[in-house]
């Protein structure tokens, strides 16, 4: 026979909800089969043992809550078409089952209105997640349902992030562990220089991710709010007067703004012909303040997820909500930095340069930022008006998507990036400056010479892999050919050790 949809997507079909992310597609067929489809999603056929006990909206919502991705934005458009009573009769036929629990409090919890249910609910707290599944938050007992509500956020902003075979093992690598084996390997001195050169650098490369240039004073501003990172109580950092003080901080003072957006902006960019090309509309203005709430409650209801986790929710929470027409891209990457200094994962003084390594990785950051905004472009509907501004005009089938997003790629993006960049970027700058000192000290010996220009041969030696270039030899006409040739030979035996 056929496969029939189950799950996610019958309901999908049975409420004509379209465009709707499902990254576990489940169908019921003759036998069990699992593919990885071509967007990455799992689709799975059951064999006719595991089909829905009803060919109905309840049963295929048991059958998405045992076998499917959680999808909270989908299970809201479900939701607000399912009939209350057919909810009300499931529950009446077990009002003490673990599911019929599940999806009375998700119910409750994703549409604010409380069911009106006249038979008692008994039995032992079940956990709303399962943890094998799932990053949980910390838990708040519901008594109503008997639930251990252990989702990482509040009905106002809410991820899920899912624990694919990737993320584990990503989470499970000791970023500690390998901090701590630099640190070992080379002195407090080097390690302390090395810090001042990368905060410097960070800022820098996260102004560079937005094709920007900032003024000398505005990178000094930078860096010392990147030094505040994890100092301020989170709901001070997170506070709408204190973003703007940021905002302003680091944008050029034209586009400053006295606070969260009042009106509907997107990214996008204009083609040759002068058209508008739109990659993300972001929420509506009237969703920004309750999001902003519920990102900062999500910190808390996150507290002891791992640090890295934590750091993607924040950061790529901030950067999809986007309070600010401008300089939303440099807040998102300063709350990586305050979430992990926050969290312990880098101590105070010490910063980890992810922006450095995005840069010179942009396709892997526009690909995890596109992971999020593609679905919603196709399924948000907007008008533009005479005078260029854009309106949402479906706000009710696309909040959800705003509130419950799913930051699995984003999770695993952010702990692949912390990793190499730590393997990477900071074990090359202190590479580079306990071999640069020990340069510096052979090659003073060969001439001695002012430190300035002995520091410009160094720099044109380094950036050209240790052969001197001609086209600089001419700056440094008191330099004979051979003591060239000696400069390279010193350099190339000291990093190649």
């Amino acid at each position: 026979m056929a496969s029939q949809k189950a799950g996610s997507l019958w309901l999908a079909a049975n409420f004509e909800l379209t465009n709707y992310r499902i990254t576990h597609r489940s169908y019921i067929g003759t036998r069990d089969k699992i593919e990885l489809a071509h967007d990455s999603s799992i689709e799975q056929t059951y064999g006719p043992k595991y089909a829905p006990k009803t060919d109905t909206a309840m049963g295929h919502l048991e059958f998405m809550l045992k076998y499917d991705d959680l999808n909270l934005d989908l299970l809201a458009a479900v939701f607000r078409k399912l009939e209350e009573q057919e909810l009300l009769n499931y529950i009446y036929e077990s009002p003490s089952g673990r599911y019929s629990r599940r999806i009375g409090y998700l119910y409750e919890w994703l549409t604010n209105r409380k069911l009106k249910i006249t038979h008692e609910v008994s039995g032992n707290y079940t956990d709303l997640l399962d943890t094998e599944r799932y990053l949980t938050g910390k838990i708040i007992k519901n008594a109503r349902w008997r639930i251990n509500d252990n989702l990482l956020g509040v009905p106002a902003f809410c991820p899920i992030i899912r624990k694919t075979q990737a993320l584990k093992v990503l989470l499970a690598k000791d970023i500690r562990n390998e901090i701590q084996g630099l640190k070992n390997d080379y002195s407090p001195e080097i390690f302390q220089r090395a810090s001042q050169y990368l905060y410097r650098k960070e800022t820098r490369s996260s102004y560079e991710i937005e094709s920007e240039k900032p003024s000398p004073d505005r990178v000094d501003r930078f860096i010392t709010i990147l030094y505040q990172a994890g100092k301020q109580p989170f709901s001070d950092v997170m506070a709408e007067q204190n973003l703007t003080f940021l905002q302003n901080a680091i944008v050029d003072p034209r586009y400053a703004q006295p606070g969260f957006r009042d009106f509907q902006n997107y990214i996008g960019q204009t083609n040759y012909r002068g058209e508008e090309i739109y990659h993300y509309v972001c929420p509506p203005p009237n969703m920004v303040g309750s999001l902003m709430t519920g990102l900062t409650a999500t910190e808390e209801k996150t507290l002891g997820t791992p640090e890295v986790a934590r750091a993607a929710i924040i950061a790529f929470g901030f950067v999809f909500i986007h309070p600010f027409l401008d300089g939303n891209g440099r807040i998102h990457r300063f709350l990586i930095h305050d979430i992990l200094t926050r969290d312990g994962l880098a101590e105070q003084g010490l910063i980890i340069p992810v922006s450095a390594h995005m840069l010179q990785n942009m396709a892997a950051y526009d690909t995890v930022l596109e992971d999020y905004s593609k679905p919603l472009m196709q399924r948000v509907r907007f008008s533009i008006s005479a005078n260029g501004d854009l309106s949402i005009d479906n706000p009710d089938d696309v909040s959800p998507y705003f509130r419950y997003p799913d930051l699995t790629m984003q999770s695993e993006y952010l702990a692949k990036t912390i990793f190499s960049t730590i393997q990477e970027d900071l074990f090359e700058e202190l590479f580079f400056l306990e071999r640069y000192d020990e340069l510096k000290k052979e090659l003073q010996q060969l001439i001695d010479m002012p430190d300035k220009r002995l520091s410009d041969v160094i720099m044109y030696l380094h950036q050209n892999k240790g052969i001197f270039p001609n086209r600089r030899k001419k700056q440094f006409e008191e330099i004979t050919e051979p003591e060239f040739e000696a400069i390279e030979s010193i350099y190339s035996e000291i990093f190649s050790r």
